[in-house]
């Protein structure tokens, strides 16, 4: 069943001079409830734009997108944050923590927009990503893995159907890349959500049994190449 539904999707942005460029026109896409599944392309693609769309931080020029059957971008922005918080976790590319929280406190403040904060299941996903004694560290008291680890915790925190996540490995080594890969679908498996990851990076999709092209997706790969968007 699918979890996921996109239907005749298009987003442009707006130059200074009032042209509108197109930056994704995707007639159909789906993924189903538990699936994994890594999409690629290279920067410019708009593979973030996708996934803001999806998690109703951008607003669509047209089209549809629906999580768990719930129409994203027919909700009010209040019911839209409140609809996400419950139900997608984001991996962002540059994690987005705060930087004057803690590891575990990073967690919590996500678990709030959500159900509501529970210490303990917060903690318990810190440990399981070892990472048991940096719950009070702050974010520039841990390494780019650390972090990237408090930012996959904090995704997870709401058990969400479904998590997106954006070029994951993308300020990690080799090493450090399969690994954050192999904790991220681990967790998702056991929590039973669904994974879309967007990525450009070769040994990452190489970790993946279904994997698929911006370009065959999105009709508006070719039309725009700007690596301010990614």
């Amino acid at each position: 069943m699918a979890l996921l539904e996109i239907l005749n999707l298009t987003k442009g942005f707006r130059s200074p001079d009032g042209s509108v460029t197109p930056i994704l026109d995707v007639p159909s896409f789906s993924l189903d409830a538990g699936a994994q599944v890594a999409l690629a392309g290279s920067s410019g693609s708009g593979k973030t734009t996708l996934l803001h769309l999806i998690a109703g931080i951008l607003t669509p020029d047209s089209g549809s997108v629906e999580v768990d059957g719930t129409s994203v971008h027919t909700l009010s922005e209040s019911k839209r944050d409140a609809f996400r918080a419950r139900n997608i976790g984001y991996v962002f590319q540059t994690f987005n923590l705060l930087g004057g929280f803690t590891a575990l406190e990073n967690v919590l403040l996500g678990m709030t927009f959500g159900p509501g904060a529970d210490r303990e299941f917060a903690k318990s996903l810190l440990e399981r990503l070892d990472l048991a004694d940096r719950l009070d560290h702050r974010p520039g008291q841990l390494s780019i893995g650390q972090q990237q680890r408090v930012a996959l915790a904090r995704a997870l925190a709401n058990r969400p159907r479904l998590v997106l996540a954006d070029e994951p490995t993308g300020n990690l080594d080799r090493k450090r890349s399969s690994e954050a890969l192999d904790m991220i679908r681990e967790m998702c498996a056991e929590q039973d959500a669904a994974l879309l990851l967007v990525t450009h990076d070769s040994d990452a999709l190489a970790k993946f049994d279904t994997t698929m092209d911006l370009t065959d997706v999105n009709r508006a790969s070719t039309a725009f190449v700007d690596r301010s968007v990614n």
